[in-house]
Order: C-alpha cells, then sequence, then structure tokens
C-alpha cells in the first residue's frame, strides 16, 4: 500500500550498510531489497515510518522519523478506540507529517 508521494522521513546511507538484510526481514511493506552486497529502498512511497528498520539496523545505515506517519496513527486509534487520524485529512488528531493511512 503507497501513501502520499514523497513525504515519507526515512533515509538510507549506503556507506553503512554491511548487507546484513535485517531491513528486508522487519519491514512490513518491502520498502527495501537487496543489490548484491548491499540493501536499497524500492520506493520511499510504500514506507509507513513504524521505524521496524531503523530500530533493528544496528549499522545506523537507515534513519526515519518513527512515531509520526500512520504506523502511529493505526496504533493510536487502537489505543483510543476511535478512527485513524494523521492529520493529513484536515482533521485536529494526529501528527501532519503528510503520511496518511
Amino acid at each position: 500500500m503507497k501513501y502520499l508521494a514523497d513525504v515519507t522521513t526515512i533515509e538510507y546511507n549506503a556507506d553503512k550498510c554491511t548487507g546484513c538484510g535485517r531491513c528486508i526481514e522487519v519491514c512490513p511493506h518491502g520498502v527495501f531489497d537487496m543489490n548484491g552486497k548491499k540493501a536499497f529502498i524500492t520506493d520511499k512511497d510504500l514506507c509507513m515510518e513504524c521505524g521496524a528498520c531503523a530500530n533493528n539496523c544496528e549499522f545506523e545505515a537507515i534513519s526515519v522519523d518513527y512515531g509520526v506517519g500512520c504506523a502511529a496513527a493505526v496504533i493510536n486509534s487502537m489505543i483510543s478506540g476511535g478512527e485513524p487520524a494523521c492529520g493529513c485529512s484536515g482533521d485536529d488528531g494526529g501528527s501532519s507529517s503528510g503520511a496518511c493511512c
């Protein structure tokens, strides 16, 4: 599932990547793939900013402002019992990062 174009905060540094493949294992939306011995981002717009890749990259090759996008909206709605509100539809709930569910 894609979200809004060009709004995700994910950043990848190929120089720090060791090719362990952990990002591929933990990403729920297939944002990463391997090219030889290095990971690469297939499509930034697939990222829901959950933070799984950055939290599991031992080499700090990936950074993302997790907790600001769709993943945070879904989790917050589960806790509150309401509908996901990511802020991109003009409502008052959630973040205004633009990454929408």
